[in-house]
């Protein structure tokens, strides 16, 4: 294989003299990766490869030859029968195109690659999140569906094996829908930790399966404690453009004596200077059109002659036949932007696209070996941003930021091209596919025009987007649509929860509370029929809820931390939190965070609609089962009462493991308070105040209660509910989580002492709240336990979104009440302390309620 080496100082140097990290493993380690920094709350440091053509300009002939030598040790490693029958799945954005020189290297393997842009009609034959990036949606989109049905080797390629979570993510759900003997797990570099090293064994043995490994070299990144705090300052200064503070004397991070060429590019500002001019034009009529570019310099456009029908890439496959049909074409298309180049080019660039980096790495080395005398490089655009510090010590040394070019499914945002710019380079060839061949490419702040800023002259080359039509299977369901998630749905951010439900957000379901109350009475309709009018709470109101919140943050991290390693230790290693919307959303988020504080886990989150009455969403179900272990599973949820909830549960997984025929869901809910003592997994069983029932929707992430209605949702839909964007002013979501997770590192101990308290005694659950409801039932003459609502959350629940009749309290209750008493005032219902009551209050709605009983003491009904 090619090596470019140059002499200069490693690209790690500069961060490895400032936060102190070390790259530790093989030699040529520091040949492959550089460093840089990025700001991101999990990890501050980012590793830069030096041969994967994606931030670094590297000869194609070097990075070709790292997948393609890869792929020839995949060869080997299965034998001719097996290599005969394997399949590479490559991951974007990053090693789309290491994937495909990976597929080439093993001969006659098929390349698919997963992509982030979605194909209306065709359906996807799976989908991951990749947890750690900025931009986690996954879809596989195999024109043909039997890409991925064999059962020969699944091949899959990333640029570096870090912690194995993405790979082990996607295994998981291909393996059940497409189970196979043998899997191979191929990367540049393999830097996973002491602890993460032993996991694709126990991994293998899970799933019964063969797991390999290949990669060009291995190592760690030893980190000193507290780097990622002093990396996020270190970006926020340069950011700001302030001066760095001074460096250690000395450092044992590694050196490395030799780099590739283009690493040392010559100096640039980080932005270019000017972004004028450019304008934006239609695409001209001729093929080889020039269009005007700032300071005098002209893009060419030209005319590739791409083969009709080729795809541009593996996004819906790459077999060996179409390989064949791009080999016969390359030279020929080569040739045709070797004649656009100025003349006497000495160094050129061909910069690929986002995840089209194949096609343009295939001109780029047939260009390198047709063009005697010229330098050629190659690397692509990218979604990531990364720091950009002019150092030759450092992996990224300029960076141009424009807009998103071909309308993205998740929305408009930045895009970056690094070490382009002061590279030197005579010319540079922009490869783009027709769906990025838009307006925006061509604004005057657009990729062309920062190019032209920069490089005297600009070619640009489009490749035809490759749509597949899918072939009519009316035997195949259809797949069930990926999470929704904030911003678009819900005031969290994207990473903390992905919502199984649908967007009726421009529906009117509201009613008034009344007219709901004797709907829901009267047996005319369910309660999930329709929603509330949300209460929009007074401003004393807002100031209890923040008082609760002071008071009551280290009780509830305290509570958090407790059934989050209570459920780590007892049921899974890496369980797959589903919350019950909405109220058990936030506990799942503040699950979700203490086991990323205390482990460093990135634990997928879901919510999900239970009714009771009606079950759990048996669709959301289906699309749990189809990406993660059903047995990984761990439903969330707030507090419980009577228990209510929790048998719903347990008989909905029954029902649904009788008509799917999936097993492995725990109907064992985690609950962060558990009063009525109707579960094993808990944070307390105490009965007090947990700030995020005081509200509704503001309080939970500005989502409605779900709804369950037959005119809204299908057989095939998921659950519905409403996203509150007009509430945000009043949004308390956030500042709540932030409140508790704040409290994390003081409740460390603490919470390790409760841990060993509740694992040595007897969490049995005796259901006494139950008994407690029932007995109150027929006290009070109600007959109906649905109407008793036990505990401080279901009492709050009452008094927002039902008709109370009565409050009852726990005598000589203190603060924990102090919200409940203040709505009971406002909407004139009485609270009548109880002894001896099991609970802080009991809420009770009004019994056989009719519009016209709204006196609080009952007197009205008719009984």
């Amino acid at each position: 294989m090619n090596k470019a080496v140059n002499n200069g100082p490693w690209s790690g140097t500069w961060v490895a003299e400032r936060l102190g990290v070390e790259l530790v493993g093989d030699d040529n380690l520091t040949d492959l990766l550089g460093l840089a920094l990025r700001r991101n709350p999990k990890r501050a440091h980012l590793l830069v490869s030096n041969v994967l053509g994606k931030h670094v300009p590297q000869s194609p002939s070097v990075v070709y030859g790292h997948g393609f030598t890869l792929g020839r040790r995949v060869r080997d490693l299965l034998g001719p029968a097996e290599a005969a029958h394997a399949v590479v799945l490559g991951y974007a954005e990053t090693a789309t195109g290491l994937g495909h020189a990976v597929a080439d290297g093993l001969g006659t393997a098929p390349c698919l690659h997963s992509t982030r842009r979605p194909v209306p009609g065709l359906t996807p034959a799976g989908g991951f999140e990749e947890s750690h990036s900025h931009a986690t949606s996954h879809l596989l989109l195999p024109e043909d569906p039997a890409l991925l049905a064999g059962d020969g080797p699944l091949v899959l390629v990333d640029d570096e094996f870090s912690t194995g979570n993405t790979v082990l993510n996607t295994v998981r759900d291909l393996h059940a829908r497409y189970p196979r003997t043998r899997y191979v797990v191929v990367a540049l570099v393999d830097m996973r930790s002491a602890a993460d090293a032993g996991r694709l064994e126990d991994f293998a043995r899970e799933i019964g399966a063969r797991v390999d490994l290949v990669t060009a070299a291995s190592g760690t990144v030893r980190l000193p404690e507290g780097v990622l705090e002093k990396g996020q300052e270190l970006v926020a200064r340069h950011e700001r453009g302030q001066s760095e503070a001074p460096r250690p004397a000395s450092t044992d991070a590694l050196t490395a004596a030799s780099r590739p060429a283009s690493a040392d590019a010559g100096a640039a500002a980080s932005r270019p200077a000017s972004t004028d001019a450019l304008t934006a034009t239609p695409r001209p009529a001729s093929a080889d059109a020039l269009t005007a570019a700032p300071h005098g310099h002209r893009v060419t456009r030209v005319d590739l002659h791409w083969p009709r029908g080729l795809p541009d890439g593996g996004r819906h496959g790459f077999t060996p036949a179409h390989r064949a049909r791009l080999e016969r074409a390359l030279p020929d298309m080569a040739a045709r932007l070797a004649e656009a180049l100025p003349p006497g080019a000495r160094r050129v660039h061909v910069l690929g696209f986002e995840e089209l980096m194949y096609a343009p790495l295939r001109l780029a080395r047939e260009l390198e070996q047709i063009a005697a005398g010229t330098e050629v490089r190659f690397s692509t655009t990218t979604r990531s941003p990364v720091l950009a510090v002019d150092d030759p010590g450092y992996a990224i040394r300029t960076r141009l930021v424009f807009p998103a070019h071909d309308d993205p499914a998740d929305g408009p945002g930045e895009r970056y091209a690094y070490n382009v710019a002061g590279a030197g380079f005579d010319a540079v060839v922009a490869v783009v596919d027709s769906a990025a061949d838009t307006p925006a490419l061509h604004a005057p702040d657009g990729l062309l025009a920062q190019l032209a800023a920069h490089i005297p002259h600009v070619v640009l080359a489009v490749v035809p987007s490759y749509v597949p039509h899918p072939a009519h299977q009316p035997e195949r369901p259809a797949m069930l649509p990926e999470p929704l998630r904030g911003p678009a749905f819900s005031s969290y951010a994207p990473e903390e929860v992905g919502w199984l439900l649908q967007d009726l957000s421009d529906v009117t379901l509201e009613a008034p509370t009344e007219e709901r109350e004797e709907a829901i009475q009267s047996g005319g309709a369910h309660y999930a029929e329709s929603l509330p009018v949300e209460y929009q709470p007074s401003e004393q109101y807002q100031e209890l809820f923040h008082a609760a919140l002071r008071e009551s943050a280290t009780r509830i991290a305290q509570a958090v931390g407790v059934v989050t390693e209570t459920v780590i230790t007892e049921r899974s290693p890496r369980p797959v939190l589903v919350s019950l919307a909405r109220a058990g959303t936030p506990v799942g988020i503040l699950m979700r965070r203490w086991a990323r504080h205390r482990h460093g886990l990135d634990l997928p989150h879901y919510a999900v609609s239970i009714v009771r009455g009606r079950g759990i969403d048996a669709n959301a179900l289906r699309w749990l089962a189809a990406h993660h272990d059903p047995a990984d599973v761990v439903f969330v949820d707030g507090w419980t009462g009577k228990g209510a909830i929790t048998r719903e549960l347990a008989d909905a997984l029954a029902e649904f493991e009788a008509s799917d025929g999936i097993t492995g869901f725990d109907a064992e809910i985690a609950v962060l308070a558990d009063p009525g003592s109707c579960v094993r997994t808990y944070g307390t069983r105490e009965d007090f105040l947990i700030p995020s029932a005081c509200l509704n929707s503001t309080v939970s992430g500005l989502i409605s209660r779900t709804v369950l209605r037959a005119d809204l949702v299908g057989p095939h839909d998921y659950h519905g509910a409403k996203f509150y964007r007009e509430l945000a002013g009043a949004d308390v979501s956030v500042a709540f989580l932030d409140a508790v997770s704040a409290r994390f590192p003081e409740v460390d101990d603490a919470v390790d002492a409760a841990v060993k308290e509740l694992q040595a005694g007897d969490r049995t659950p005796t259901w006494e709240g139950w008994a407690a409801v029932e007995r109150i039932s027929e006290e009070y003459g109600i007959h109906d336990v649905n109407l008793v609502k036990p505990g401080v959350g279901e009492t709050t629940r009452v008094l927002l979104r039902r008709v109370p009749w009565k409050i009852l309290a726990r005598a000589g209750a203190g603060p924990d009440l102090d919200h409940v008493r203040l709505l009971a005032e406002q909407r004139g219902v009485p609270v009548e302390e109880v002894p001896d009551l099991p609970y802080t209050c009991v809420g009770l709605i009004h019994p056989q309620y009719t519009r016209g009983a709204t006196g609080a003491d009952g007197k009205a009904v008719n009984v």
